[in-house]
């Protein structure tokens, strides 16, 4: 079959990290002939501000069980069986739609909390591939747990103090370091069968695919230690022209440009916690405080359903907008904000999409995970790339805004340390776009992808 003949359907969860990544894959998809069915939960469709028009690009629905956005959340277990009950049931309408309407969809790729996808594919015949958007060393990590070492991470957890986890292609992780969900005492670990259950349904595959979101010389030993799986780098899935060409589940501010452009090169603090993390009141007090004593003007985003009982009253917002030290949006393009010259930090959440955005801009990193693989990937920034640090919590595992404020000065204006980490992030930046330029290490990796399923 003639690539230009295939049709991808592309799953993403409703989430904004989840979402990036995988519509910028259906525009590399589109870019090498093919036509892609760009899909999302019910709930999640009715949320995103714009669709953009790409030839050959058109957006479905399947459903998550609670198409009304309102789960259950005191039943996560609930959730998830729902999810892969009434999701398998949807999908499996939505490809047969798509043949009534001579759209026989070809190839599905499905992304992560979506293993089910797989077997639906594989009743009706159709190849399919898991697109991963978290890191290699993440995979790695679920690789090992579900395939009967779960009780050497239990033995880690009993010893005293605890040991740390070391596989082969990894730096040795705490078992505070693991994506948090592993953990006995984990609030999040009704999502552990469903990540099992993808382990599992890639090794029932005769041919398993992984798609990842990485490149080659970011984690070359991690790619190694991923075994009997066809493990293929086409990242950093990121576009750089973001303005118009992104499925935004939340309304932009507009008048951060102008601001950001009245800020000196590499002075701006910006502040992102992601569409997921709900950071608690306390949490918001320290970091404002930190960022205010640490003299540097900072762009915060604030989701409108994210203020941690924190109301941040119009006064300060305004006293801190006329000093110009500090601007306060509900959202704003990540990628657009990355790029633009007067930012010279980025305080973040560490999940992997925003982890490649930094990357990809070359904009160095204060850390402060809260949960999933975060954890891991602000190791890996401090630890193993050295394009940022991470930033130390509390015994209530709150960062206080004398470590806000140390770690900001310390990547803002830290002099040696400062160069140590702004060179390390130069270098990244120029590696991530080595690998997606034509003839880069993803760019071939992708190509080779597609013209395997000519």
């Amino acid at each position: 079959m003639n690539i230009n003949n295939h049709h991808f359907l592309l799953m993403s969860c409703a989430y904004q990290g989840h979402i990036n990544p995988t519509f910028q894959l259906a525009k590399c998809l589109i870019h090498g002939g093919a036509c892609v069915t760009f899909a999302t939960t019910v709930c999640g469709h009715k949320q995103i501000k714009t669709f953009p028009s790409l030839e050959n690009l058109s957006y479905a629905t399947f459903s998550d069980g609670f198409d009304d956005g309102n789960p259950p959340i005191n039943d996560p277990q609930h959730i998830m069986s729902e999810f892969k009950r009434v999701g398998s049931q949807t999908l499996n309408n939505l490809i047969n739609n798509l043949s009534n309407e001579n759209r026989r969809v070809t190839f599905l790729v499905y992304t992560i909390l979506l293993p089910w996808a797989a077997d639906v594919a594989r009743d009706l015949n159709i190849p399919s591939a898991f697109l991963c958007i978290q890191s290699t060393a993440a995979l790695a990590i679920y690789q090992n747990y579900f395939n009967g070492h779960d009780s050497m991470y239990d033995d880690v957890y009993k010893n005293s103090p605890p040991s740390s986890i070391e596989l082969k292609g990894l730096p040795p992780f705490a078992l505070t370091e693991l994506p948090s969900f592993l953990l006995p005492t984990s609030p999040h670990n009704s999502v552990i069968p469903t990540f099992q259950e993808h382990i599992q349904t890639l090794e029932k595959d005769p041919n398993p695919c992984v798609l990842i979101n990485t490149f080659d010389a970011l984690e070359k030993e991690a790619i190694q230690a991923v075994v009997n799986i066809n493990l293929i780098p086409i990242g950093p899935l990121v576009d750089l022209v973001p303005s118009a060409s992104l499925c935004d589940l939340f309304e932009s501010s507009k008048d951060y440009h102008h601001w950001l452009n009245s800020k000196p090169k590499n002075s701006v603090v910006y502040v992102s916690f992601g569409s997921l993390v709900a950071l608690q009141r306390k949490e918001m007090e320290e970091i404002l405080h930190g960022l205010v004593e640490s003299g540097c003007p900072f762009l915060w985003v604030i989701r409108s359903s994210e203020n941690g009982g924190l109301e941040i009253e119009d006064t300060m917002k305004n006293k801190l907008k006329e000093e110009g030290q500090g601007l306060i949006v509900p959202w704003c393009s990540q990628v657009e904000v990355l790029c633009h010259d007067s930012v010279g930090c980025f305080v973040t959440h560490c999940g992997w999409n925003s982890t490649m955005e930094s990357i990809v801009a070359g904009v160095p990193v204060v850390g402060c995970p809260h949960f999933s693989d975060q954890i891991m990937n602000a190791k890996m920034v401090e630890e193993v790339w050295g394009t940022g640090v991470k930033a130390k919590v509390n015994e209530e595992g709150v960062v206080e805004r004398d470590e806000i404020k140390r770690c900001v000065e310390m990547v803002i204006g830290g002099e040696e340390k400062r160069e140590e980490i702004r060179k390390n992030a130069e270098k990244w930046k120029s590696l991530a776009a080595q690998a997606v330029k034509e003839g880069g290490s993803s760019h071939r990796h992708l190509k080779v992808f597609m013209e395997s399923l000519r």
